[in-house]
């Protein structure tokens, strides 16, 4: 499933990131707005908070994962559910941190920085993903594309054989991961940005690379506050990126039609196009 979508998606893939950054700008971070002031040296290590950041935080904000710009929102921020408090390994200074841990899966440093890098690049190949499927099959209701189908995009026959198509895109996604991973154990070892006299390097970060290629109107650098508000709305637009393309592969496999396909039946007969009559199709 995921790699008959792939040639969909890449072939549109300036339109997925012009989507991908609408998309964004839409979304909001429900912050109280102000993050913690810093301390003296005398008076850092005295505070709970900094006790609990010099025992979750310190290993990370080094530069092995967690964002080396943004900082811990304060105690009284967002939870997901209201009333609790947040696991003491979740301090706020992820973005979309709102204290979601049940199972404790966080509470290992190394495998919390896994886990946000982890989170982060599949809302990415999602929002993609997403953006590759709606574009297309809304380029075909306005006569642009002719006999589009997300699902069957593996099956069609494109330049070259499928094979090939294969080795390229696995030798390709190697090479980057492989680049990723690297900047992973040393932030900074894969940098690209191009060096210029007088002008000082931003920090390196781990799953923003930033810079001229990457972030060239500088939007992901400067105080933190800005740059955890975009942060935290990349991070929510791909969590629903990646709802919504589970959606759509339910979606293909019991109606076998597209989402915007489906939206429109179910927009002109709500009462009998919807999820419930999807499944008594299916059984009957």
């Amino acid at each position: 499933m995921f790699y008959s979508l792939i040639p969909t998606a890449s072939s549109h893939c300036w339109s997925s990131m012009a989507f991908t950054i609408a998309s964004t700008s839409h979304s909001s971070l429900p912050t109280r707005g102000n993050f913690p002031t810093k301390l003296a040296s005398g008076e850092r290590g005295s505070t709970p908070r900094n006790l609990l950041r010099s025992r979750y935080g310190q290993k990370l904000n080094a530069g092995k994962g967690v964002s080396s710009i943004c900082e811990p929102l304060p105690a009284d921020r967002p939870v997901w559910f209201p009333g609790t408090s947040p696991p003491q390994w979740l301090d706020g200074s992820l973005p979309g941190d709102f204290g979601f841990d049940p199972l404790g899966l966080g509470s290992d440093p190394e495998s919390l920085k896994w886990f946000a890098q982890a989170e982060l690049m599949h809302s990415r190949w999602a929002m993609l993903a997403v953006a590759g499927i709606l574009i297309p099959e809304w380029l075909q209701g306005l006569g642009f594309i002719d006999n589009f189908s997300w699902f069957e995009a593996g099956s069609r026959e494109y330049f070259t054989d499928s094979t090939t198509l294969f080795v390229v895109q696995l030798a390709l996604m190697g090479w980057v991961e492989g680049r990723r991973w690297a900047d992973m154990i040393n932030p900074g070892c894969v940098d690209i940005e191009p060096k210029f006299p007088n002008k000082k390097k931003p920090v390196p970060d781990v799953g923003y690379p930033g810079g001229l290629w990457f972030d060239p109107f500088m939007w992901g650098r400067g105080s933190p506050e800005p740059v955890m508000v975009l942060r935290t709305k990349e991070i929510k637009n791909g969590r629903l990126a990646m709802l919504a393309f589970t959606g759509f592969v339910f979606q293909a496999i019991y109606t076998g039609q597209g989402p915007l396909e489906n939206l429109s039946a179910h927009l002109a007969d709500p009462g009998h196009v919807n999820i419930f009559s999807a499944f008594s199709t299916q059984i009957q």
